[in-house]
């Protein structure tokens, strides 16, 4: 039904939790791709025994390179990209079925809801902070009774996109690899190609370790997402969450236009005067 994208970078047991809980808990059949890079934990050699097709790269080429290059061996309609410790729980593909059906056009961005071990997320609830303390069973038993909601201007992954669309603006923009800041980036590119829909979905389900590889791999530093942005838009990726994406409201349908009061144009002041500062000093 889907193509599954997913990056990876020497983080095999992650990967298998991820690949195995896709194969468990998804009820239609999805083409899963993924892109190793490095791969010298074991990862080639366990998706050639499953089966599962890849693309590799001998270092890491980030998490934006990745992406565009995996994604070009899809076969699917639709593009979806995880991370590779993210756990998808039951019951995933069945709601985003129903959204697809509902909507009569590909102009659209539906994202899961995270529940993460940490506060901050959209649901924070432990089920572990590493795979090696993870309680499979816990989360199975309790997922579907936490309490959440439809919400508005999603910007994160699981997201799910036609590939016509990810064509279109050519994928993620690989000047913010290894990735801090292509999200936001992505959604900016995509707004500016008449997607209004923005849609976090409230039953597509994920448990994720919150990027717990890029937080421990000392060998990947970590790019300046948020000046990227800045320079490349001309305004902050939180002035663009609030005024364009209205970030983590209650979904209410496709966006409007931003609305152009006072405290738009004095944000946007102060966004100008940042990216003349970086335009100058950086």
């Amino acid at each position: 039904m889907f193509s599954i994208i997913i990056p990876t970078f020497n983080n095999l047991n992650y990967l298998r939790l991820c690949l195995d809980s896709i194969k468990k808990n998804s009820k239609f059949n999805h083409e899963i791709l993924v892109h190793v890079n490095d791969g010298s934990d074991g990862t080639i050699e366990h998706l050639k025994s499953n089966k599962i097709s890849y693309t590799h790269s001998y270092k890491n080429i980030g998490l934006c390179s990745s992406l565009n290059l995996v994604a070009k061996q899809s076969s699917k309609k639709y593009l979806l990209y995880s991370h590779d410790d993210m756990y998808f729980c039951p019951g995933w593909d069945i709601c985003l079925s129903e959204e697809l059906n509902n909507t009569k056009h590909d102009l659209f961005y539906f994202s899961g809801t995270m529940i993460e071990p940490f506060r901050g997320a959209h649901l924070s609830y432990d089920c572990g902070k590493s795979i090696d303390t993870f309680n499979e069973k816990k989360l199975i038993e309790n997922f579907s009774s936490l309490s959440f909601y439809d919400h508005q201007g999603t910007h994160f992954a699981p997201h799910l996109i036609s590939k016509r669309i990810w064509d279109l603006v050519g994928g993620f923009s690989e000047e913010f690899n290894p990735g801090m800041g292509s999200d936001p980036d992505f959604n900016m590119k995509l707004w500016n190609e008449g997607v209004r829909i923005f849609k976090g979905i409230n039953d597509f389900r994920v448990y994720h370790f919150s990027s717990i590889t890029t937080r421990k791999k000392i060998e990947v530093k970590k790019n300046r997402g948020e000046i990227t942005f800045l320079k490349k838009w001309g305004f902050s990726t939180k002035f663009f969450k609030k005024y364009y994406l209205k970030s983590r409201s209650i979904y209410d349908g496709e966006l409007s236009n931003p609305v152009k009061n006072i405290f738009y144009f004095l944000d946007l002041y102060l966004c100008k005067l940042k990216k003349f500062y970086f335009t100058l000093f950086d």
